[in-house]
């Protein structure tokens, strides 16, 4: 028995994903709290462009709506969460990023973690732990591009931008036109054995 060739599917392309940011922006919006209330913060690599391009979409619909806008510098910010992973001791080589937290703080703010993949969820409690650090948010929710299921903890995305069932098997990735030149979200799909009468027929 072999093994047949890998698969790759792309399933969101950039029209896809800028659609998908659209809804989400809307949502925040639509959950009664204003620009002004709000904090997005990217989580790396990947979360903190996807945290800038939100925060531009809400910007623009609160001057749309009359709203005086915070500007990116007031709205955005990023969160590294090197130091509270649990899995340092078998990746202690993890080079910490950078943390940003936008002018005012996040005391009494609603905040919005941003990341690409929700997967495990052990991503997002190092989140929990890292902005625990700095301040005391009124609240926070948590917004992804892509939800893949597979919690290993109690974790669930207030915005999703798409659900995507998958196997542990499969792998998930996204590239950003920000960090790769391109918008896309792709499954990889490991090689699936083949017996000789597969490969004869």
């Amino acid at each position: 028995m072999t093994t047949g060739p890998a698969t790759r599917t792309q399933v969101l392309g950039e029209d896809e994903i800028r659609r998908a940011l659209t809804r989400i922006a809307h949502e925040i919006l639509e959950s009664g709290h204003g620009a002004d209330q709000l904090v997005l913060l990217g989580i790396p690599h990947r979360g903190v462009p996807l945290a800038h391009r939100l925060g531009e979409l809400i910007r623009a619909a609160e001057t749309r709506d009359g709203a005086p806008a915070p500007t990116l510098d007031e709205l955005v910010g990023s969160l590294d969460i090197t130091m509270h992973r649990d899995d340092l001791r078998s990746r202690p080589t993890r080079a910490p990023g950078p943390t940003r937290i936008p002018r005012g703080g996040i005391d009494g703010k609603i905040v919005v973690l941003v990341d690409d993949v929700l997967y495990s969820g052990r991503t997002i409690r190092a989140a929990l732990d890292a902005l625990a650090a700095v301040g005391r948010p009124a609240a926070v929710r948590l917004a992804v591009l892509v939800d893949r299921g597979h919690r290993e903890l109690p974790i669930r995305a207030d915005h999703v931008g798409k659900n995507l069932p998958t196997s542990r098997s499969e792998r998930v990735s996204v590239t950003l036109r920000e960090t790769d030149g391109a918008d896309a979200v792709v499954i990889h799909r490991p090689a699936a054995p083949t017996t000789r009468e597969e490969q004869q027929a």
